[in-house]
């Protein structure tokens, strides 16, 4: 009777008040946010799709995300301005192309040779310190840095071939506005335009050529299609890319959301470390429609050299630009003492 009556005045309310709980956590209106990415429809069908189906399958009703592609709610250069204001609440994109007023921008997108494989990027943030200054930069202008990953390798598609330094001369290229400005040098003609025109843009002669992806990415949404070619150098070798959100809708979030978030986002970089991986290998080996081109090594030390030039000239801008700078010289520096796999060739 004593454990029976304990149970009535103690058991019972403890259930009680757990049944009345539930009631109202299953009852409540969904967080709800808006993502954009920097990718179109087809493109990011792969690099981020998976991972909101995954997020909102798994919050179960305790928050939604719903995606927008490249320039669905607003242009892709007026990502950072949007999700700062709180127009929309989360960013997938590169520093670079979504105009980020912040000291790393430049390094977002491809940096030069900052990377020659896609594990240098994770290992450069979450070993190397990139993941500290990256959130010291957003800190400052109200957005939270979630996470970064790497994408594919930078090479060129085009409608003739490249073999030679000397066949870039008057190409007008899609690519990044930091691979452009470098580019240029070589007498690359960088051009500005929405992701989905650029089909058309090649199709038409507006552009001679892309310079904004692996081979992978070139087949996915179709610019293989309209393109003949593919230079086998890179500038390169991973590109890389961000989560971001609005700092104060990311404050609001409770802890698990947030843990979620980061999960899910964790798991996006890791599946496109493999599907991009396989896909280089695959395609240049059985892609049916692009004809392979090499600059020749010897040649091609000179744009390598160039870089080196590129990067003291962007460390001497600022001292958070020369910090991420040094990280990469030390870096690469070590990568390429530890010999092969790590560096070679």
């Amino acid at each position: 009777m004593t454990t029976r009556r304990k149970f009535l005045t103690t058991g019972a309310l403890a259930a009680g008040a757990s049944t009345l709980a539930a009631p109202a956590v299953l009852g409540q209106t969904p967080i709800r946010w808006r993502l954009q990415t920097y990718a179109g429809a087809a493109l990011g069908a792969e690099v981020v799709k998976p991972a909101i189906d995954k997020f909102n399958a798994i919050a179960a009703g305790q928050m939604e995300i719903e995606l927008y592609y490249a320039d669905q709610l607003v242009p892709t250069g007026e990502l950072f301005q949007s999700m700062q204001r709180g127009t929309i609440d989360a960013v997938q994109s590169d520093d670079d192309s979504m105009a980020s007023p912040t000291e790393v921008t430049v390094f977002g997108g491809y940096f030069p040779f900052a990377s020659r494989y896609s594990l240098d990027v994770p290992v450069l943030f979450n070993q190397w310190g990139l993941n500290e200054i990256w959130d010291e930069e957003y800190s400052k202008v109200g957005v939270k840095h979630i996470s970064a990953g790497a994408w594919d390798p930078c090479h060129f598609s085009t409608k003739d071939p490249i073999n030679s330094l000397a066949d870039l001369q008057g190409k007008r290229v899609f690519t990044f506005p930091t691979a452009g400005r470098f580019l240029s040098q070589f007498g690359v003609v960088p051009v500005t335009l929405p992701w989905e025109d650029i089909e058309v843009a090649v199709q038409t002669g507006e552009l001679d050529g892309i310079a904004w992806s692996g081979i992978t990415e070139v087949y996915t949404v179709g610019w293989s299609n309209v393109t003949n070619y593919f230079l086998t150098n890179n500038i390169s070798g991973a590109w890389i890319g961000h989560f971001f959100a609005n700092m104060d809708r990311w404050n609001e979030l409770p802890d698990n959301l947030k843990q979620l978030m980061q999960v899910c986002f964790e798991q996006s970089h890791y599946y496109r470390q493999h599907w991009y991986w396989g896909g280089e290998a695959k395609l240049r080996t059985e892609g049916p429609k692009l004809q392979l081109t090499t600059i020749p090594d010897a040649e091609w030390a000179q744009v390598e050299a160039a870089a080196r030039v590129f990067w003291d000239e962007i460390a001497a801008e600022s001292e958070v630009k020369a910090r991420v700078v040094e990280i990469f010289k030390a870096y690469n520096d070590q990568m390429e003492k530890a010999g092969r796999p790590y560096r070679y060739g």
